[in-house]
């Protein structure tokens, strides 16, 4: 399971025009299930994203958590993290998870956020969604549930 992380001061998604998912200040994530995740990467990565000590203390050095300082979560699924460009130019998602595996990983992965107590919004799983945010510092993180970059 991928996730790039951002800190944001707000974010939104859209649906044909709809808001279906929005926050305050936080954390914006897209995350991508491979074929092989489980359960597991799903809470891993959820405890990994809901402790990442990125935002600042009060000497402005980033050591604080998005649990810390009470911000949401705005979580959307993007199969395209799984892309290999290595070969040609054209990705490939063979390691991505189709749908029936991928939608109730991404679930799982709310789920756990919820469970740690974050608000949490999301956009619809397997629609052309409209992302919009302010990228606050710029801060991003890419995390991975299987390696280390």
């Amino acid at each position: 399971m991928r996730a790039v992380v951002q800190r944001v001061e707000d974010a939104s998604v859209s649906v044909d025009g709809e808001v279906v998912g929005a926050i305050g200040s936080g954390l914006l994530v897209y995350l991508g299930v491979a074929a092989d995740d489980v359960e597991a990467d799903a809470d891993y990565l959820a405890g990994k994203t809901a402790n990442l000590r990125i935002f600042p203390d009060d000497g402005g050095t980033m050591n604080r958590s998005v649990l810390e300082t009470s911000g949401a979560i705005l979580v959307i699924s993007q199969f395209t993290l799984l892309g290999d460009a290595r070969k040609g130019r054209r990705p490939s998602y063979g390691e991505a998870a189709g749908p029936e595996t991928a939608e109730p990983l991404y679930e799982s992965f709310v789920a756990s956020l919820k469970t740690l107590g974050l608000e949490v919004a999301t956009g619809r799983f397997q629609t052309h969604m409209k992302v919009r945010y302010v990228n606050d510092g710029p801060i991003t993180i890419l995390l991975d549930s299987r390696k280390t970059f």
